[in-house]
């Protein structure tokens, strides 16, 4: 498979990791959209949020748990985050491994008009 994220999971292309365990692996993002930007990953391949199944929920609730850790670490916790899931071509996603983009460090608008 020519899938960018695995090939980092697997430790062929480096990343700065800043959380790593069974499931999950985070990393800084190389083009931050913000001053703290970090990609959640599950370990296992999965393609889009779409191609999540049952058998998947530990893996998903891990990568939240991840992220929580991660804002904590990094003293976002408080102050607030953003976290975001892009799903296929019009939703934005990029590379076809699902990934959650955890951003802080700034003050973030909202997404819509309210």
């Amino acid at each position: 498979m020519d899938c960018l994220f695995c090939k980092i999971i697997e430790g062929t292309i480096p990343s700065t990791k800043v959380f790593e365990n069974e499931h999950v692996l985070a990393f800084r993002d190389i083009t931050p959209a913000a001053p703290t930007h970090i990609l959640i990953i599950p370990k296992k391949h999965i393609a889009t949020m779409n191609d999540v199944t049952r058998e998947d929920d530990l893996v998903v609730a891990e990568i939240f748990a991840a992220a929580r850790h991660i804002a904590e670490e990094e003293g976002y916790a408080e102050a607030g985050y953003r976290l975001i899931n892009n799903i296929n071509a019009d939703g934005g996603q990029v590379i076809y491994h699902l990934h959650f983009h955890l951003l802080a460090g700034k003050m973030m608008g909202p997404l819509l008009a309210e």
